[in-house]
């Protein structure tokens, strides 16, 4: 039984959610998306991204091959990492500029959050539950309120990054603390009406990381659905070597979309152009330039199969990475796009 005061999500259900009816949103056109969070940061430190050896503004290129959509993360308040504020409004600009639309991905920490760690902000440590829900929603709303004021407005915002075992630890974590959960997904939601002010309202994305685990899928979104607070977008991740095979995935796709009617994107796809996770087992395709290729052509085709065109698009987790992640990437070691970033083209080009 969920008790009164600090139970913020149910408290809110009947005064708050009309103005989120599903009925009223659309997920408009198939998003062809990119992570490119890292992107600033490369470019200032001086990497140069080319295609068939000239060198090509990095945004333009993804412009060319049909990408329209970008994701890029948000923590508060990063001591190592770029993501602040600051940097994210800067990336967000630069995409609307050439007509992209944007997914701005809350992690909710100074760092990287994802199902093995979720840690609370340095300013919030100590806070209450009830705290930490006001924090989340004030947090939200002035961020919000922060791109709507540079003219950098997402359109689609991700609360929380892979929280399949929940998020804000040790407040939000799973499986104990389902309630604790719903207060804070709530309080982000109604954080990103309230920061909007006239600007339209963005779809909002609950995301996990079980892309071909059906059974996980459902243990976790069966128990969100209880709360019934509305949203507009399951997100998945999808990276074949930890999260199941092609015909699980598809099983999966299948299984959300008639159980939950919900749109749904792959909102981070990875594969290697050389070998990394492949090395001592067989791989679904060969880590190389065209067996990465491939894999993104055939995922993209099951997402396109999604009954009821609930498959709504996806993002490859970053293209402009670089360090030990490169080889996940759309560049080789020079710079030179690699044929994965032609996918697309026969979908998009007239």
């Amino acid at each position: 039984m969920v008790s009164g005061d600090r139970r913020w999500a149910v408290r809110c259900l009947v005064l708050g959610l009309a103005t989120w009816s599903a009925a009223g949103v659309h997920a408009g056109d198939y998003a062809i998306g990119a992570d490119l969070s890292f992107l600033r940061q490369a470019e200032e430190r001086g990497t140069v991204f080319k295609e068939d050896g000239q060198t090509k503004p990095s945004l333009q290129i993804f412009k060319n091959h049909g990408y329209n959509w970008v994701r890029f993360r948000l923590f508060h308040t990063p001591t190592r990492l770029p993501n602040n504020l600051e940097y994210t409004i800067a990336l967000a600009q630069d995409a609307k500029k050439l007509g992209f639309k944007f997914l701005l991905n809350y992690h909710y920490s100074d760092t990287w959050a994802d199902p093995g760690k979720q840690f609370i902000p340095k300013a919030w440590e100590g806070k209450s539950h009830e705290e930490l829900v006001h924090a989340v929603f004030e947090y939200t709303r002035d961020t919000i309120a922060a791109f709507r004021d540079a003219n950098a407005m997402p359109d689609m915002v991700q609360i929380g990054n892979e929280i399949s075992n929940g998020m804000l630890w040790p407040d939000g974590k799973l499986p104990d603390n389902w309630d604790n959960l719903a207060d804070l997904l709530h309080a982000g939601i109604e954080g990103v009406e309230e920061g909007r002010g006239e600007a339209p309202r963005p779809l909002i994305m609950i995301h996990i990381d079980k892309g071909g685990n059906l059974k996980a899928t459902k243990w976790f979104f069966d128990k969100w659905h209880s709360y019934g607070i509305n949203y507009d977008v399951i997100g998945q991740s999808y990276y074949p070597w930890w999260h199941g095979s092609l015909l699980d995935l598809r099983e999966n796709l299948i299984f959300m979309a008639n159980e939950y009617k919900k749109d749904i994107m792959l909102v981070e796809v990875a594969y290697n152009w050389r070998p990394a996770e492949y090395r001592k087992k067989p791989a679904p395709f060969p880590e190389s330039p065209e067996g990465q290729r491939q894999f993104l052509d055939e995922v993209h085709r099951l997402v396109l199969a999604t009954p009821d065109n609930r498959g709504k698009g996806i993002f490859w987790w970053e293209p402009a990475v670089q360090g030990g992640l490169r080889s996940r990437g759309f560049f080789d070691d020079d710079g030179n796009a690699l044929p994965v970033i032609t996918v697309f083209d026969h979908f998009t080009r007239h």
